[in-house]
């Protein structure tokens, strides 16, 4: 999941334990880092008797948190620490401090995105429930409202932080912290024009490594790759602090990683550990590439540092397919294991894991139980990209290829190049017999990223081979890639072994559906609602 949120702390003065007058300092932030969603909301004190002329005091781990907020960037998590040790001890002295109450449960939100602690999640909420009952949202609780939509963006709930994120930009449309909680909302939803115009509005009233880097990812979404690798390197260089430039390098070296340049990735991952030891998205990133590289077991070492530092399910699951394309399959089951105690714990702490979770299912687990989770999903208005391909997946693995195409495309038509979603509508395409779209849609997932899966990677290079050539003079309906379904006009050139136009489509041999019936030509053109599968097309299902 890669995403953040900020808020701002209003300047008010508050009562000091000492009964001087002190004064929170505005516009403080604390930016996250890819991957994690964050609310952040800090307050500094200052004596308000402090004179013009006297020395400032050396700053502290909480000052120093705040400092870095207030730059836009990131902290380190032991400055976040002293933040929140800082504010629970002014709290048990003064229960009625509304924005104490958002600056902790901001903070609280960092630290479970940052550490896989989503115990802190329900710390969070309890905290941020205390802010609004002492100053409610109806009069102006902006601080408290925008922490309450990036933790819903961090529990997944993108309903919920949409619905935050747009009381306040209705309330406070210039405050920039709300555009952040937006786009990490509206992505979840797969509102896509509507992150886009977000993220414009952010860049508009913010500059910075957070907005840039932010901006680098709306890009990526649209197919922009190269617009969203030079944004990326803009925010390494604008970066302020060092965990703020790890986690723009990491974002920088995933981009690599997903167009299939697995060095230039570990290039970027490598200086974002020299910065911060033990990062734990720069740890998994440098593992799935050094994997592509053949370092297998550099990067099974990477993995399990990564989990330890943080135990993500979706590190789980990847560390698992690793050990599983090794024929390691009872360390793959410990993996696995490892995913689904991960998200069952982070699940009563009302997170929604129900993404990874179902990917688990479809490939290694029950295509029914993958299917019943993505139906929820979906029902629940969760219609981004990796939703639409994860539930065409399961229902194609479940054995309902047709009703699974729809899904398939709606995931490789919205602009993200994904070599994990091209293969996918790839092998649906074969399963009903469109070899023209699935030679062309294997094709590219290969291209796009030649290794982009330690156990999909070679199956999508046999059923290549298995599809064989196109006829060197077309399909007989002229179009350029045999995309009507089928060859009329006589045979294609083939491989070795490669079946011929006509014959059953070649099948994943741990597909678990009925055995294919004899291949028809579908309409390619087809839309969704034009068989009795429509109902469960992703537009009728709207």
């Amino acid at each position: 999941m890669g995403s953040a949120g900020w808020l701002v702390v209003r300047a008010r003065p508050v009562p000091h334990s000492d009964g001087m007058k002190t004064e929170r300092v505005p516009q403080i932030v604390l930016g996250a880092g890819a991957g994690a969603v964050l609310a952040g909301a800090a307050v500094l004190f200052v004596p308000a008797g402090l004179g013009a002329d006297a020395p400032a005091p050396a700053p502290g781990p909480a000052a120093r948190a705040v400092s870095a907020a207030h730059a836009g960037a990131q902290a380190s998590l032991p400055e976040l620490a002293a933040l929140i040790g800082d504010r629970e001890k002014w709290l048990r002295a003064h229960p009625g401090d509304d924005a104490s109450w958002a600056v902790l449960g901001g903070a609280y939100v960092e630290r479970g995105a940052r550490n896989g602690d989503t115990a802190s999640y329900v710390r969070a909420e309890k905290a941020l429930k205390r802010s609004l009952a002492a100053w409610p949202a109806r009069r102006g609780n902006v601080d408290a409202q925008l922490g309450m939509g990036a933790l819903a963006n961090a529990r997944g709930d993108f309903r919920a932080a949409r619905t935050w994120g747009e009381a306040v930009r209705k309330s406070s449309p210039r405050r920039w912290q709300a555009y952040p909680v937006l786009i990490d909302a509206y992505n979840g939803l797969g509102d896509y024009v509507s992150a886009g115009r977000a993220m414009e509005r952010l860049r508009a009233l913010r500059g910075g490594a957070p907005a840039l880097s932010r901006a680098a990812m709306v890009y990526r979404d649209r197919g922009w790759r190269e617009d969203a690798s030079a944004l990326a390197y803009d925010a390494v260089a604008l970066a302020a602090t060092p965990a703020e430039k790890a986690a723009c390098l990491v974002r920088l070296g995933d981009l690599a990683w997903e167009r299939g340049e697995p060095a230039e990735a570990v290039a970027s991952y490598a200086p974002a550990l020299g910065l911060v030891p033990g990062h734990a998205p720069a740890l998994a990133g440098r593992a799935r590439a050094l994997a592509a590289l053949g370092r297998t077991d550099e990067a099974l070492r990477d993995y399990g540092a990564a989990l330890e530092a943080l135990p993500l399910p979706q590190y789980a699951l990847e560390a698992g397919e690793l050990y599983e394309s090794l024929g390691l399959d009872g360390d793959a089951r410990t993996q696995y294991e490892v995913l689904r105690v991960r998200a069952t714990e982070a699940g009563t702490h009302g997170v929604n894991g129900a993404l990874v979770l179902a990917r688990y299912e479809a490939d290694h687990g029950s295509p029914d139980a993958a299917l019943r989770l993505l139906r929820a999903e979906w029902a629940k208005g969760h219609r981004s990209v990796h939703v639409a391909d994860a539930l065409g997946w399961a229902l194609y693995r479940a054995g309902r290829a047709e009703e699974a195409l729809p899904y398939a495309k709606r995931a490789t038509e919205r602009g993200l190049r994904s070599a994990l979603f091209a293969y996918h509508r790839g092998r649906i395409e074969q399963e009903l017999g469109e070899y023209g779209p699935a030679r062309r849609h294997i094709e590219e997932a290969l291209r796009i990223n030649p290794a982009f899966s330690p156990l999909l990677a070679p199956k999508a290079r046999r059923a290549l081979a298995s599809l064989g050539e196109p006829p060197e003079d077309g399909p007989e309906d002229g179009s350029e890639d045999g995309s009507a379904g089928g060859y009329t006009s006589g045979e294609p050139q083939r491989r070795a072994g490669a079946p011929r136009a006509g014959s059953p489509p070649p099948r994943d041999p741990e597909h678990r559906g009925p055995e294919p019936r004899k291949p028809r030509r579908p309409a390619a053109t087809a839309t969704p609602g034009a068989s009795a599968s429509a109902s469960r097309s992703p537009e009728a299902e709207r």
